[in-house]
Parts: structure tokens; sequence; C-alpha cells
């Protein structure tokens, strides 16, 4: 069987139903209540951090990046990540992922924060945030939070994370 081909692009008000059942589909109802979703949804995404993997027209995958705070850092909350179960285990994923990464690192961000499976992203360079040196508003998994740095200030990214509306416009 081939490798299906993904067309990396940026997200589009078009997709937005398709990107929304697919965050359904693959986080289910309790999504609203996780505490990144929280975080997230006071700021929503940057548009030039939201791509989208198209295959033959149908959406693979989205990806989204959204402003925040860490104590005095300007760094992003990655997510969410999704791919259509069609498209799961064939490379959707991690291109969205290196294309998200690979922007964010031409605009002036410190790091990337996410909540997630470190076995999966410790391949694109995220560690393990030190235990008690970040805190989101809400429950988190401490063993689920990592970090991708982006630059030397990263050693600035400590204390609260919260939402950034200053850095849409």
């Amino acid at each position: 069987m081939c490798q299906p081909e993904f067309q990396l692009q940026p997200e589009l008000p078009l997709h937005f139903d398709a990107i929304e059942h697919l965050h359904e589909e693959a986080f289910g109802p309790g999504r609203f209540a996780r505490t990144a979703f929280r975080v997230r949804e006071s700021v929503g995404s940057l548009p030039q951090l939201s791509f989208v993997a198209l295959n033959q027209g149908h959406l693979a995958g989205s990806v989204r990046l959204s402003p925040v705070r860490i104590g005095a850092c300007k760094a992003l909350l990655l997510g969410p990540l999704a791919v259509h179960p069609a498209f799961k285990h064939k490379g959707a994923g991690g291109l969205l992922m290196k294309k998200a990464i690979e922007t964010a690192k031409n605009l002036p961000f410190c790091a990337i924060l996410l909540v997630g499976d470190y076995d999966y992203y410790k391949r694109f360079g995220f560690e393990r945030v030190p235990m008690g040196s970040m805190s989101l508003p809400g429950p988190v998994d401490p063993a689920r939070l990592l970090l991708l740095p982006l630059r030397e200030e990263v050693e600035a990214c400590k204390g609260l994370v919260r939402a950034d509306p200053s850095a849409l416009g």
C-alpha cells in the first residue's frame, strides 16, 4: 500500500467545520473541560501558526498554536494536533508538527509548550518540564507537560501559564 501524500497549507475559514468535527471525534466532548483547552479558548490560535494537512482535498489533520505567557516568557501553546483516523500513523501528524515548529522559529517566541505524550513528542525535541517550574490554571498531569525551547531566553519560562491576547495584534 502506498503512503498517502499530504499537502500542507495554512488553515482557512473553509476548514473550520471539518476541523471542529475532527476535534470532536479525536477528543470527545470532555475536551472543553481540559485545562489546555480552557487556556486556548480565551485567546484562540494564531493564523500564521495554524495548518492543515490535506489528502486529495480531504482533511487529514490539523495543528494550531496559541500565544501564551509563561511568567515573563512569550511562548506558544500547541494544540490541538489531531489526525483523522484514516490517516493515523501515515505521517500527517509529523509533517504538521515540523511545519508548525519551523514557522514558530521565525517568530518572537521563546518556546512551545504542550500537554501530551512524551514518547510521541520527544522526536521533535520536546522535553519534560521540570517539576514545579510551571503551573497552569487547572489540573494537568506534570509528566505530560512538555516544552520545546526556541530561544536561549527559554530560561525565563517559569511560572503561571496564561493566555496572551497581546500577541494577536
